[in-house]
């Protein structure tokens, strides 16, 4: 449960997790989770899962919005989050930045080092919380979320704002830490609670 000091009743609480259950390999254990494909990147017994969703508010530096849903864009990014969508780069191309997402556990990970007893969620300003994940492992894979399908881009750099959510968390979040960015590969709309999906690789042309 979470302590009563912290203000946000869904604030993040650090806990002692189950084990996890591992599948037999001669190369080595891995976790194992019923989406239909091997997903190496699972660390939890429990399914993959959306925690929360957030979004950016016009101006920057405010505090992001808790939402229920969100409807995504194939190549443009969440609606109604004004700063992000349709952003393309200096080339023209869709930018990267269309959707941000990082795991609960890294989250509790910084805030045990750096002895918080909890981060609201929000906080780190990702669009997506997930839990039961490793998302950096899956850059250049595709993954589904409710319709949606979303490609992991690249790990995302942390900015200066987390020093105000605690100080020290940006040098923290650095090396690959604070989760990563997506494009949007099929529009849909992504729910809280919904169950997150590796895609396999696309067979080699022949």
């Amino acid at each position: 449960m979470c302590p009563a000091a912290i203000p946000s009743k869904t604030a993040i609480c650090l806990r002692r997790r189950p084990d996890v259950r591992f599948v037999a390999s001669r190369r080595k254990a891995r976790p194992f989770v019923s989406l239909g494909t091997w997903i190496p990147a699972i660390h939890s017994p429990m399914q993959a899962r959306v925690a929360s969703l957030h979004l950016h508010p016009r101006e920057g530096g405010l505090p992001l919005l808790a939402v229920d849903s969100v409807e995504v864009v194939e190549q443009k990014g969440i609606v109604g989050n004004q700063r992000y969508f349709g952003r393309k780069g200096r080339d023209g191309t869709p930018s990267n930045r269309q959707i941000s997402l990082i795991e609960r556990e890294e989250i509790a990970r910084h805030a045990a080092a750096l002895g918080l007893e909890a981060v609201s969620p929000g906080a780190v300003r990702s669009d997506i919380e997930t839990e039961g994940i490793e998302l950096v492992q899956l850059v250049g894979r595709q993954i589904r979320i409710g319709t949606a399908v979303l490609e992991l881009a690249a790990p995302r750099d942390p900015c200066p704002k987390m020093d105000a959510v605690a100080r020290g968390l940006r040098e923290r979040m650095l090396g690959n830490r604070q989760g990563v960015l997506a494009r949007v590969a099929r529009s849909g709309v992504i729910r809280v609670g919904d169950t997150i999906g590796v895609l396999p690789d696309p067979e080699p042309a022949t």
